[in-house]
């Protein structure tokens, strides 16, 4: 407990010096509009009405579904300039969105065939159009699956991977044929968005793959659907957007939109403060949450909400080819890291003893899921087990207290983790407990900058300490055969470490095809069980998503557990 002891005095040294930063902040903004954590050479617009989201970071791109992997996503910046079939609220309610109506099953709109395929069908609401004026077609949405589908883009979305045919019998009319039955067809939220062919059409034709990965349009000259229009992108500084007349929820209730990008993470809690961001969905730690809910709750200048949302957790390599030492590939070695991780020090050190330890990928608010949870295995901290297991695999304490081989070789491991200060401080408490326990990891810090090199990502050789996303799809997705890494399809894919599970690609397949609720269920459990079995992730915990806004900010949706509260940002509008 010395160590994390240690560890929470260091971070109340940070916030210390991010409160003595604030107050550098302040007395800067009186004179002028700060640009803390911009390019001092590309000033921001003058903001006046203008909504001002905050983003520790900048996204590879503004796609809902991109070609590559992005390493760096920003969430509400798809939603900006994004539309799609259908609109997830907060609480998880699908609602139409391009389409007319969601389909609906057993009738004309969503049917189910004797051989186990399907076929739904969306009606585009009329007089759409791209934010460049070219009116939108149901061919879109076919060029855009004939992206999709191609091999060298291989999109991890579920969604499209379970499409065999997409079809447009008129301008307005999308049908979606599937290999099999498929529950989420009327909830193609982020996971499947049409492309313009006006700008795209002529590399697929082409067959120029490069060229249509590296277009602009991918980036700075992003072309969309969603309330807002790109109309500019200044790296390192901002991105601006402008009301869209021609938003198919109607023209959004502000006229212009800045997202602030801001490169060190710490500055996030800085600008919030300062009142200089109205909207920060993304980089604030816990201490920065609890620390702005203190200082607000008197003069009520804003709101702080936390989700404990995020999985946090250890992909281990297991690639025989690359993993070191060996004895990580055997699953004894995994489960007594398992059994070093002390979660309730965790909890304490992190988050003040708040409930984040997590033993499954699944959240609290998935459906079901205190029957899921019981399959999970689960490592309970208890060095004997630890001692026992490494004892197993040929490892003994030395007399320095650090496992050795009979052969008198340390046991070391590389031991990656995200560069930031609350992933740093996530990282040091883990490998700062394993170091007590006897177990030796070095520490590399994955700079922004790599986060888009998916090869590199995937070439730590012990494990690697990262995140995913929320939901269902897109923590387990991670697992799958298709998300490993490889020159075929140019390195994209979350599963890093290269786990590969016949039974897990059954029951996956299972719980994305199966209309019945109690099946899928059952697979998941099973899914759980097995993963917590195996071990090719360790869970840590699901970190708090802190998400801060100005109390003259109306709009922002709180109601649910869900990283969805700008769902309805076309409706936000600054009082």
């Amino acid at each position: 407990m010395g160590w994390f002891r240690w560890q929470r005095r260091d971070a109340r040294g940070v916030l210390a010096l991010s409160l003595a930063a604030i107050l550098v902040a302040c007395a800067s903004s009186a004179g002028a509009p700060s640009t803390t954590g911009q390019n001092p050479s590309a000033q921001s617009p003058e903001p006046q009405r203008t909504l001002v989201i905050g983003s520790w970071g900048e996204p590879a791109g503004l796609a809902s579904v991109p070609v590559r992997d992005s390493g760096n996503s920003v969430r509400a910046a798809t939603r900006l300039f994004n539309a799609e079939l259908q609109l997830q609220d907060a609480v998880g309610n699908a609602h139409p969105y391009l389409a007319e109506a969601n389909p609906r099953l057993n009738t004309d709109t969503w049917q189910v065939f004797p051989d186990g395929r399907m076929e739904t069908r969306y009606q585009l609401r009329p007089n759409l159009t791209w934010h460049d004026g070219t009116p939108l077609a149901a061919e879109d949405f076919v060029f855009a699956w004939q992206v999709y589908s191609t091999p060298e883009f291989a999109t991890t979305s579920i969604s499209i991977k379970q499409m065999e045919e997409v079809l447009a019998p008129d301008n307005r009319t999308v049908v979606i044929r599937w290999r099999s039955s498929y529950p989420e067809a009327d909830a193609l939220f982020e996971t499947f968005q049409a492309l313009p062919r006006h700008i795209l059409g002529q590399y697929l034709r082409d067959g120029d793959h490069d060229g249509l990965v590296n277009h602009a349009y991918w980036t700075v000259e992003y072309v969309g659907l969603g309330p807002f229009k790109l109309v500019r992108w200044e790296p390192g500084s901002f991105i601006e957007g402008a009301a869209f007349d021609g938003h198919a929820l109607g023209k959004p209730k502000s006229a212009r939109v800045l997202i602030k990008l801001i490169a060190e993470e710490s500055a996030i809690f800085t600008n919030v403060l300062a009142g200089e961001i109205h909207f920060a969905p993304k980089g604030l730690r816990f201490e920065d949450g609890k620390n702005l809910k203190r200082d607000w709750s008197s003069n009520q200048r804003g709101l702080v909400v936390f989700i404990p949302i995020q999985p946090r957790f250890i992909q281990v390599q297991l690639r025989p080819e690359v993993a070191q030492p060996r004895a990580m590939l055997d699953v004894r070695t995994r489960r007594a890291f398992a059994h070093a991780i002390d979660k309730k020090s965790l909890n304490e050190t992190l988050f003040d003893g708040e409930p984040a330890g997590a033993d499954t990928f699944l959240y609290r608010g998935v459906p079901d899921y205190a029957e899921i949870e019981r399959s999970v295995t689960r490592y309970p901290y208890d060095l004997r087990q630890t001692e026992q297991l490494m004892a197993e695999v040929g490892y003994v304490k030395g007399s320095d207290g650090f496992y050795t081989s009979e052969a008198g070789e340390r046991f070391s491991t590389e031991f990656w983790g995200d560069v930031g200060p609350q992933f740093e401080l996530d990282h040091g408490a883990v490998s700062g407990g394993w170091r007590q326990a006897g177990l030796e990891t070095r520490a590399t810090y994955v700079a922004p900058a790599q986060l888009r090199d998916g090869q590199f990502r995937s070439s730590f050789k012990g494990m690697y300490f990262t995140a995913t996303g929320t939901g269902t799809a897109p923590s387990l997705v991670l697992a799958s055969t298709a998300a490993i890494p490889t020159v075929a399809n140019r390195y994209n894919g979350s599963n890093r470490g290269g786990w590969s599970s016949p039974e897990f690609e059954r029951l996956w397949e299972m719980h994305n095809t199966t209309l019945d609720r109690s099946e899928r269920t059952r697979a998941l459990a099973e899914i759980e069980r097995l993963i917590s079995t195996d071990l090719p992730f360790l869970m840590v915990f699901h970190n708090f998503h802190v998400v801060a806004y100005s109390a003259n900010l109306k709009g922002p949706d709180t109601r649910g557990e869900r990283d969805l509260m700008y769902w309805n940002v076309h409706e936000w509008e600054l009082m």
